[in-house]
């Protein structure tokens, strides 16, 4: 703990050193003390206000004993007088630079605690999108799986198609064949039957014919 203590006053130290910029040389005031900021260069003259320990001051004019300056921060803000030069220091006091380093650290804290519960959100937000990528590859597999069995089933179908043609095709040649014969089979029995009857009444015919002859020969005789 005293280590890492150490090295985030380290790190605060050398941001002071970096970022301290102005027209004006900005000081501070010096670690547990509460300093007063009189109207004058001594101890005679009147107390204007009491600088604390970090709070930031502006040089207007520098003394060898007492430095003239300009509070911007603390609760004499704004205010102008002379501070007893050996309680200005150059840059923060450990105590505010390491209360920045503890609000930095708290800053720091949450923001990782931030990425952290975001962190868990994504991996179940992961691992949820990895349950339902799974069933889309199942659902899938099962879809491909279907849709070769309607192919299969489709070529098949295809095929019975073509062959239920051929075969009606070959229904409909034949259906108009028989037709054909029947109509042909029809005109032979009506032929048949017109020899029949002209083969029947010739033989009636000549059998009347014989018939007749006989019957006037047998009548001659009788006439002599």
């Amino acid at each position: 703990m005293n280590l890492q203590l150490k090295r985030m006053v380290l790190i605060g130290i050398c941001l002071a050193f970096f970022s301290t910029v102005g027209f004006a040389e900005s000081m501070y005031i010096s670690d547990k003390l509460k300093v007063t900021v009189r109207s004058g260069p001594s101890t005679e003259y009147k107390i204007l206000d009491i600088a604390e320990s970090g709070d930031r001051v502006e040089i207007l004019e520098t003394g060898q004993e007492w430095t003239l300056v300009k509070l911007l921060s603390g609760k004499a803000r704004g205010k102008e007088g002379y501070i007893t030069s050996r309680y200005l220091v150059s840059g923060p006091t450990y105590a505010l630079r390491f209360e920045q380093l503890q609000a930095k650290q708290k800053t720091l804290t949450q923001q990782a605690t931030t990425l952290l519960d975001e962190n868990n959100k994504l991996r179940q937000e992961n691992k949820g999108l990895k349950t339902m990528l799974s069933g889309t590859e199942k659902s899938l597999k099962k879809l491909d799986g279907e849709y070769q069995e309607l192919k299969t089933g489709s070529a098949e179908f295809l095929e019975l198609k073509a062959k239920f043609k051929q075969v009606s095709e070959q229904l409909a040649e034949q259906t108009q064949k028989a037709g054909e014969l029947d109509k042909e089979l029809s005109k032979v029995e009506i032929n048949q039957y017109i020899k029949w009857f002209l083969a029947g009444s010739g033989v009636l015919l000549v059998g009347f014919i014989v018939g007749f002859s006989a019957r006037r020969s047998r009548r001659r005789p009788s006439l002599l």
